[in-house]
């Protein structure tokens, strides 16, 4: 078993399906309008609005061009209407300007400019912004690294209830960076996170669980939750699974079903997965191991049928 607790950082495409709730706008509903007009005309249109000074109007705008909805893909438009609606203060704009000059997309990469518009928009209250802010002072990308500012706002957006930010605090709480160590406080912030079903939190939540930190140590509840995660398609929480199968640590003892979870964690890129399937195939009978790789290849088939129609 792993001994550290991971971070979760906020992408853009999932901060363009999150709902961002408590008086913020829904960024998911931010695309344009059915209309029975042409699709340039919806776009002319909409332009007209932005330049005459209406922010959403100039995010819509700006969404348009970066995904080439009704219009033809342009970064560089997208970016222009995306700081119009920032410059007016629109959270939402905030968020995803900083983000681009995080990555670097469409525009040089500048962390002090991410920096900026991640703290506009979380000085709004923006539960994304917050946590991202929190990541930068964490790593110290584009001012001081300051583990207590981290905490601060990974707080801020994890008491307005976003799963990455109550996840991330409990990683701070677990290591006692920018906050004192506190293993009850860990553990009531990643079970807030995993209930959410965020996967690297029930992954997390599973070893405060193994190893009694925090809460009772309990192998049952250890195994439930790596095996939500697992389910999700976390690989590191696939290869602990196929652990606790082999270990007969709350869930019975199954060779078949522990070679078959270290395959997939394997399979998903935890090189740790690779070291139990060799160790764990010396004691696995040849029936046990032609039963295992039926499974897992049968899976394997399964995975890729399912990925083909999607």
């Amino acid at each position: 078993m792993r001994k550290t607790m991971f971070l979760v950082r906020i992408s853009l495409l999932l901060a363009l399906t999150v709902s961002a709730g408590h008086g913020q706008s829904r960024t998911a509903n931010l695309a344009l309008a059915p209309s029975a007009q042409k699709p340039l005309d919806k776009i002319e249109r909409l332009q007209e609005r932005a330049e005459a000074g209406d922010a959403q109007a100039a995010y819509s705008l700006g969404m348009a061009y970066a995904s080439g909805t009704e219009v033809a893909q342009d970064h560089v438009q997208a970016m222009k209407w995306y700081q119009t609606a920032a410059a007016q203060g629109l959270p939402d704009a905030q968020f995803v300007v900083a983000y681009l000059y995080e990555e670097g997309e469409g525009i040089r990469r500048d962390y002090r400019q991410a920096v900026k518009f991640y703290r506009a928009a979380a000085d709004q209250g923006h539960w994304l912004a917050q946590n991202n802010l929190a990541a930068m002072y964490l790593h110290g990308r584009g001012v001081r690294k300051s583990a207590n500012q981290a905490a601060k706002w990974y707080l801020l957006s994890a008491k307005q209830g976003l799963p990455s930010a109550e996840s991330n605090l409990a990683s701070l709480y677990f290591t006692g960076h920018g906050v004192k160590r506190d293993y009850g406080q860990a553990a009531l912030w990643v079970r807030k996170a995993a209930e959410s079903g965020l996967p690297i939190a029930q992954f997390n939540l599973a070893y405060l669980y193994f190893k009694g930190f925090g809460v009772g140590s309990d192998y049952v509840e250890a195994a439930k939750w790596d095996r939500r995660a697992a389910e999700q398609g976390y690989p590191p929480a696939k290869t602990d699974l196929g652990y606790f199968y082999e270990q007969g640590k709350g869930v019975l003892l199954d060779y078949v079903a522990a070679y078959v979870w270290y395959s997939a964690g394997a399979a998903g890129g935890d090189n740790r997965a690779i070291a139990r399937i060799k160790a764990l195939s010396h004691v696995m009978s040849q029936r046990q191991l032609g039963e295992a790789k039926v499974q897992t290849f049968s899976r394997l088939v399964a995975k890729r049928s399912e990925n083909s129609q999607q």
